[in-house]
């Protein structure tokens, strides 16, 4: 579907008039360099998998049966493994003081407490008397080696996640309203400024709760409940515009309304559902957003009914911005689905408490 974004479009910045790039922004403005943020389920998952093929591989060496190898490997694998998750569990408990240090520093503790992690599974194979002499030097240069890895690995992910929260944060503070919504807008208010001012009063305050946001120093993370307050002012000002043909059914789970997620992620969808199912149709279409717990999951779905025969299709960048931003937010917790069965299209998204 074509996207619709009024309030969230993502384009590239780079050579937007006007646009300072990141190297020139206020020191206050840029983002904190935060490496070790290790406390995600996805960077354990894929440090103890980058690690256990490294195991692996060293494994290889001296083996001359596939019996051999197996004995190795697990004779490592129960040194390697309780020192890998050792050195996560540690830098995720000082990630924050960490993040204080200058870049050189940060590399230096995180490869430092490698040799550290190294030291502590060589300890456990002497300790249950596995390997004699215990080969303190090597384990301790190993746990860097792997150590210095896993950081710049962590770095690159730093560097790859600023620029997109940047470029989506500046394409907000720009407030790049579609000209033809925002006259729409007004000309709506205007008629109504004269025979129901008070509906014309809401219109605005409406509108100006758009601008807001828009203009607001977004947070990386804003709480759902945010989000749906959003959507309602956005919801209002299209259902003065088309009336009966915009219905709206809400579904909200109290529970559910403090669970994290990327600002101005949800706008962009339901501008999508109004696009495509409301304008098109002479009859209009429903419109449902409903969110539910479960457990420490929340659900969120936007869903619209598509007229029979719309042959629109637009490029789905509105739909691949907030996927990109939900995996950058919440990795592999986070969970984005969309389809269209049987008439109606429906997004959904999970992400954690």
């Amino acid at each position: 579907m074509r996207d619709s974004r009024i309030l969230s479009a993502f384009q590239d910045l780079t050579h937007a008039p006007g646009a300072l790039p990141l190297s020139q922004m206020p020191e206050l403005l840029r983002p904190r360099e935060l490496v070790f943020d290790t406390c995600k389920v996805g960077v354990v998952l894929r440090a103890v998998l980058l690690v256990q093929a490294f195991v692996a591989v060293a494994a290889l060496f001296g083996a001359h049966s596939l019996w051999v190898w197996g004995s190795q490997l697990a004779m490592v694998t129960g040194a390697a493994l309780p020192a890998v998750l050792a050195w996560l569990l540690t830098v995720c408990a000082l990630k924050r003081p960490l993040s204080r240090l200058p870049m050189p520093m940060q590399w230096g503790a995180g490869i430092g407490l490698g040799a550290l992690a190294g030291l502590y599974g060589c300890g456990m194979l002497a300790w249950m008397e596995l390997v004699d002499p215990a080969p303190w030097l090597a384990s301790a240069a190993s746990g860097a080696l792997l150590s210095a890895i896993l950081v710049a690995a962590l770095v690159w992910r730093t560097k790859a996640r600023a620029p997109a929260g940047t470029r989506a944060q500046l394409a907000e503070l720009q407030a790049r309203i579609r000209p033809h919504f925002l006259f729409n807008t007004l000309n709506s208010a205007i008629a109504l400024v004269r025979e129901e001012p008070a509906k014309a009063e809401n219109l605005l305050e409406d509108l100006s709760e758009l601008f807001r946001h828009a203009l607001a120093d977004t947070k990386e993370a804003v709480p759902l409940w945010q989000e749906l307050e959003l959507a309602e002012h956005y919801l209002a000002i299209e259902q003065v515009r088309f009336g009966e043909r915009l219905k709206v059914e809400w579904s909200i789970d109290a529970s559910a309304s403090k669970a994290r997620l990327p600002s101005l992620i949800l706008q962009p969808l339901v501008e999508n559902a109004v696009k495509h199912g409301v304008e098109p149709s002479p009859e209009g279409a429903m419109v449902r957003i409903s969110t539910k717990r479960r457990g420490g999951v929340v659900i969120i779905k936007v869903t619209n009914t598509v007229p029979a025969g719309s042959g629109r299709r637009g490029h789905g960048l509105a739909l691949d911005n907030v996927r990109q931003r939900l995996t950058l937010l919440h990795d592999v917790q986070g969970r984005f689905q969309s389809a269209l069965v049987n008439g109606v299209f429906q997004v959904r998204l999970e992400i954690p408490v």
